[in-house]
Parts: structure tokens; sequence; C-alpha cells
């Protein structure tokens, strides 16, 4: 196959979240080679300073540019909110984070202006959607809302349990009174509780998921810098973790949407 431009997209996350952002360009981009760093021995960054998660973004932008990668996904909202700058005005390579493409979608499916955010109490802490938005809507009412118990039930698997519902309703209660018209879903293991969002805020709030999202952004930046797979390239995929890999291969599959046959090693700090 000639042309094209064979380089891996590097996706980092704190954990096995970014995987659904993984999915999503991989579904958008089926040319294109992943290596995707999964910071298992750190995670979770939510509760961590913006510093400590700085630092982590800069290890990890430095090793996936060791790889070879040709650009960046951020696919951590956290990271992408304390490290986002760093890394895109130190390497020499795009570099993308999931808050900005999530903050144009919730614009443009808001037509009343107001929006809800939801995310890791980092991410609603560092006040980097509510940024995003105004940036693109000066009038826009916004509503955030920390949602820390979303993760674990996630990752226990209890995504239409009851638990679920119950701390589904308590979190987004104050979402349904705002009458917000979007959701934002502000970090990558919420899409895997859309059904119980849904029912707690009703039908006609639109649900954004910054994973499509940025996928789709990442198809415009490829195709800006020339730097798109040649049509038809077997692409190749690397999972590395920074800890024991069993989980990764326990739960990967669930946030990739097929089995994860081997995972790398690879401690940093």
């Amino acid at each position: 196959m000639n042309g094209g431009d064979p380089r891996a997209i590097g996706v980092f996350d704190s954990g096995l979240g970014g995987l659904t952002v993984g999915r999503a360009i991989m579904d958008r981009l089926p040319d294109e080679s992943l290596i995707y760093f999964g910071d298992t021995a750190r995670v979770p960054y939510g509760p961590k300073s913006p510093d400590t998660v700085r630092r982590y973004s800069r290890e990890i932008g430095q090793f996936l540019l060791g790889e070879g990668v040709k650009a960046i996904v951020v696919a951590c909202n956290t990271a992408t909110a304390h490290g986002l700058a760093a890394l895109r005005a130190e390497l020499p390579i795009p570099v993308l984070g999931v808050i900005e493409p999530g903050a144009r979608a919730a614009v443009a499916a808001a037509p009343s202006g107001r929006i809800g955010v939801v995310g890791t109490a980092g991410t609603i802490r560092s006040g980097a959607y509510e940024r995003a938005i105004r940036e693109l809507s000066p009038e826009a009412k916004i509503v955030s809302q920390a949602c820390p118990l979303f993760v674990p039930l996630v990752e226990e698997g209890w995504t239409t349990h009851e638990a679920a519902r119950i701390v589904a309703r308590e979190y987004l209660t104050p979402l349904q009174e705002e009458g917000v018209d979007a959701l934002v879903l502000g970090c990558t293991h919420y899409p895997h509780l859309k059904t119980v969002i849904r029912e707690a805020l009703g039908s006609g709030v639109r649900l954004v998921d910054s994973a499509v999202e940025t996928a789709d952004e990442l198809a415009r930046v490829l195709d800006q810098r020339g730097l798109r797979a040649a049509s038809g390239a077997e692409a190749r995929h690397r999972f590395i973790a920074s800890d024991d890999p069993r989980q990764f291969l326990r739960l990967g599959a669930r946030f990739l949407g097929h089995p994860i046959e081997n995972v790398e090693i690879r401690t940093l700090g």
C-alpha cells in the first residue's frame, strides 16, 4: 500500500476508561493504528493535584513520542484539563484533548443555552468545560456536578443496577430541575451509564459523548496535517499499562468492545 502515514496514534488515560475513546477512533478511522497507554499504577487522576496530573501527562507524552506516534489524544478529562496546554507547548506533534470537542457538541445540542456537565471531582473543580463552553457561548447557563461514584459503578459492571439508578437520581436531580437541554458526559466511564442517566433526566436531554466528538476532531486534524494512513492500511493496536495487566485484560473488553489479547507493562515515574 503506497502513500499515507503509517505511524500510530497515541492515546492515553489514567486507566481503562479512555478505551472508549480508543474504540470511537477505531470506528471512525479503521485504517489507523493505535498505541494505548493506561496509567493503571497511578489511577485515579481525579483527586490528585493539577501539578501532579500535569507531571504524569508529560511523562506519558514523552513516552508515546518515543514510541514514534504521529499524534496524541489525551483521553482523560482530568489530564486534558490540567495537562493539555503543557503537552501542546512541548511536543512537536498534534495533541488533542476531549474537552474542546465535547464543549462544541454541547453548545450545538442546547438551543436554550442550558448545559449540564458531569465529571470527576478533578475535572469539575478545574472548570475546564465551563471555560470551553463559555468561549463558544458566553451566555450559556452551565450546571456542573461531580459524580465520583459513577466510575466504581461502571467498573463493577453495575451500569443498570438499582444502586446506579439511585446514585444517578441523587446526582442529576439538580440538573433536571435546572432544565438542561444537553449533558456533557465529562468522564470516559460515563457513557456506560447512559441508560440510567436518561432515566434520571428524561429522554429530551441530549447526552454528549466526548469520545465520538474527539474521534471526529482527530479525523479533521489528520486530514489537515496530511497524516492520515493510507486507505486500506492494516491497523495494528498495542495496549500498555503501568501496573498489573490482569484488570486491564478483564475490564478492557467492556470498554473497547472486543477482547484484548495482550497488554504490555511499562512503569513510568
